[in-house]
C-alpha cells in the first residue's frame, strides 16, 4: 500500500522546487527545523498551505497546486471516463449516468460537474488553496479522456464551509459530434 502523506510531501516538494529552489520547497513541505513532519495529516495540510500562501503570491500558488496532482488511480478512473464517454451521445448523458455519479460526475444545464472528496480529518480551511490539486488532477483526467484542452474552475469545497466540493469541467474542444 502507498503513504498518500508521502506522495503529497514528495509532489508538493517537485512543484514548489519547480517554482524555486531546493530550501524554499523544504522550509514549505517539511517547515522550520522539519518540525511539520511529526505533525498529523490535518496539521500538515493546514500548516504547509500557510506556509506555501505565506511564500507565493496567488496565482504562484495556485499554479503549484495544480501540480500537485497525485495521479494514483489515473488510469482507471481515465479507463472510466473514456468508458463513459463512447457511452454517451452529449455531455449531459455522460454526467447523468449511473457510473458517473458513482465516480462523483454529473452534468446539469449542459455544464459537467466533479465533486471532490472531502479530506479525513481536516475539520476547515481557510482558503482553497489544498483544493487545487483536484482541479490540476480533473483538468489532467479530462483532457486525457476528451482529447482536448479542459479548463477546471473550483466552485465550492466543503472544507470552506460550503455544502460541497464542487468543480465546473469546460471543455474547449468538440467531444461528441
Amino acid at each position: 500500500m502507498f503513504d498518500i502523506r508521502k506522495i503529497q510531501e514528495q509532489v508538493l516538494y517537485g512543484a514548489v522546487k519547480s517554482e524555486s529552489n531546493d530550501e524554499t520547497a523544504k522550509e514549505i513541505v517539511y517547515g522550520n527545523d522539519e518540525l511539520a513532519r511529526t505533525e498529523d495529516n490535518p496539521t500538515w495540510v493546514k500548516s504547509t498551505m500557510k506556509r506555501l500562501e505565506d511564500h507565493f503570491d496567488s496565482p504562484t500558488v495556485k499554479q503549484i497546486r495544480m501540480h500537485c496532482q497525485c495521479v494514483y488511480g489515473m488510469d482507471e478512473k481515465l479507463k472510466l471516463v473514456k468508458e463513459l464517454v463512447e457511452a454517451s451521445l452529449n455531455i449531459d448523458e455522460f454526467g447523468n449516468s449511473d457510473k458517473a455519479k458513482a465516480a462523483s460526475l454529473y452534468s446539469e444545464n449542459g455544464e459537467l460537474y466533479l465533486q471532490c472528496p472531502m479530506l479525513e480529518g481536516v475539520d476547515r480551511l481557510e482558503t482553497n488553496t489544498w483544493c487545487q490539486c483536484t482541479t490540476g488532477y480533473s483538468k489532467i483526467l479530462f483532457e486525457k479522456a476528451f482529447g482536448c484542452k479542459v479548463d477546471v474552475e473550483l466552485l465550492k469545497s466543503i472544507k470552506l464551509g460550503d455544502e460541497k466540493c464542487l468543480m465546473n469541467i469546460i471543455p474547449q474542444g468538440t467531444i461528441w459530434k
